[in-house]
Order: C-alpha cells, then structure tokens, then sequence
C-alpha cells in the first residue's frame, strides 16, 4: 500500500540542488534537449526497488530532468543488467545511474561508459573500480556491524546464530554479511555463528535454506538475514514450524510484510536503509556533476536499526512506509 506524504529529503539537501535546477531547467530553454539520465537498479521486484526508484522520479521532477528507469526483474541476472547497460549506451543518454548486481561482472561495460564519456553514478552496490563519479549508498559493513549488535542484544551476548546470505559477488550485501561476521568475532566471543548459506536474491529459495538449516540446528537461537527477501524467507521458514517469535530474527529492508511481522513479534528487529533518498541523490548527483560540481566521491545515506517497539516514531515510520507518491503521478 503506497503512502502519500511529505518528500523525505531535507531542506539543506534541497538547498543545495539550487544551482543544479538551474542547469536542468535551462536545457529545456530554446528547444534545447531535456536532459536524459538512466537510472538502472539491480531488480525491480521488491519494495526496496519501488522505493528507490520513487526517489529517482521525484528528483526528476524537481530538477526538470528526464529519468529513464530500466532493471532486471531479479538481482541475478547480470547478463540482462549488462545488455541493459549497453543499450543506454547505444541511446547516447546524457548520464547514468547504476546499481551493479556483480562488483566484477559489471566491470567491461563500466569501462564502456567511461569510454563514451557517460557521467556515471554507482548506487546500493559499488564495483571493484573508481572510475565513476560517486557511489551514493548505505555503509553496508556498518549496517552489518549493526544488525550483530541488535541480534547479540537480543540472545543476552550468548548463542547460536545462522546467516541466510544473498548472493555472492553482490557488493551491499556480501559487506553486510562481512560486517556481520566480522562484529560477532570480535565483540561477542560466546555467540557462535554455526552455518551461513545463500538464498540466491530468491525468497523461495532463502525460506527452504533456513528450513534446512533450523532442522540440522534445532539448538540454534536467533538468525540475520542480510536483506529483504533472505529476511521475508526467514521469516516464513520460522512461521513453517512454528518458531516465529521464539527464535530471534533480525532482518534488513522493510516492507509491508515485513513490517507486520515486526509489529507481531515475529521479526524482532530490521536493519533499514534509506532507499527514497538513495534513489534521489544517485539523480541530484549526477546533475551537479553535469552542472561542473565535483561531488563527493562517496556519499553515506544513513542506516538505522529499527524494532518492534520504536517502530512508530515518526522519522522511523518514515523509513517503514515511505513516500511513494510520486509513482503514480
């Protein structure tokens, strides 16, 4: 269900975008071209997806830019994501905005943009490259970090714990796993993590993997899942025998699912990202850089842990249910 509301992007932000508008606006002047920037996520199924791309249009329309929205429809799919890369390419945009679903995969046509000289934006998940203008995204190790810390909380800094990771070669999520991994070793030395397994970006696949794993680890005690549909995959594996609320489960990424089971219980806490303003700096970048602005060569856009009893604090609200007004117009 879309929720109608404020645009949740702060006025310095906007404040800043002045001159940016300028330009965009000017480009419109004298039967000049709009400008023209691809905006290519990494799938387009889940809500994350619907968020970001939310913030992209709404950026769009503040700036009098033209955004062309393109992406597989599942985050496995790298050799559409290239093709799809390449016809942008062929179409001679004026910018592009990409979340690359492989940190090495994604690399040949990576080269190819810069070779045309395509101003280029990384957003969600980097690759193994600095030849780019910004890479707006979450601190996915430090969301990670975080999501160890709420779960440890949660077990009394004891237990066993499993990892229903993503996929591998995705940068967001394998720094969150990393973080994860990385938090419990050094900070929380009587919490084991017994087994880790991949869900393949798949909530199917993500629900028989934690199945498999509760069964040959009836002792274990709380799970992370590092985004959304590891966490909706968990959460109905959990449900399947009967163990929602009884074993811990911290998850990353919202939806409207996700955020019932948080109210119910039955997810204990979700790790969350700011997708709306993602979606919208990966944009409003871009056209500073076009307007001759050097911005920053990476730009945080804030993680936060929310559970089930500070869910209904208005800016953590805000971040369960975002704006996504703009969808529709």
């Amino acid at each position: 269900m879309r929720k109608r509301g404020s645009l949740h992007i702060g006025a310095i932000l906007l404040g800043g975008l002045v001159a940016s508008v300028f330009f965009a606006a000017g480009c419109g002047e004298q039967g000049k071209k709009q400008v023209t920037i691809a905006v290519i996520p990494k799938g387009t199924a889940h809500e994350f997806w619907q968020t970001v791309h939310a913030g992209a249009l709404q950026a769009s329309k503040d700036l009098d830019v033209k955004i062309e929205w393109q992406g597989p429809q599942t985050e496995i799919q790298r050799d559409l994501q290239i093709e799809i890369v390449e016809n942008f390419i062929a179409k001679m945009v004026d910018a592009i905005a990409l979340a690359p679903q492989d940190a090495d995969a994604l690399l040949p046509v990576i080269k190819r943009v810069n070779q045309d000289k395509i101003p280029l934006v990384l957003f969600d998940s980097d690759a193994n490259t600095e030849d780019y203008v910004s890479f707006v995204a979450t601190d996915n190790y430090e969301g990670g970090v975080k999501a160890a810390q709420a779960l440890a909380e949660l077990l009394g800094n004891k237990g066993k714990v499993i990892v229903i990771a993503n996929e591998p070669g995705s940068g967001s999520t394998d720094k969150r796993e990393q973080g994860f991994k990385d938090a419990i070793a050094k900070n929380f030395p009587e919490i084991e993590i017994v087994d880790m397994q991949y869900g393949n970006s798949d909530r199917a696949r993500a629900r028989a993997v934690t199945e498999d794993l509760l069964t040959r680890n009836p002792d274990v005690d709380g799970i992370f899942a590092s985004c959304e549909p590891m966490t909706f995959g968990a959460w109905q594996a959990l449900r399947a025998q009967d163990l929602a609320g009884k074993k811990k489960l911290v998850g990353f990424d919202a939806s409207e699912k996700l955020n019932e089971a948080l109210r119910a219980g039955e997810i204990n806490a979700l790790v969350l990202q700011d997708p709306f303003r993602m979606g919208y700096l990966a944009v409003s970048t871009l056209v500073d850089a076009m307007n001759g602005k050097t911005p920053d060569k990476r730009i945080d856009t804030g993680v936060k842990v929310i559970k089930t009893e500070t869910m209904d604090e208005p800016e953590n609200a805000k971040l369960l249910q975002p704006d996504l007004s703009s969808l529709d117009e």
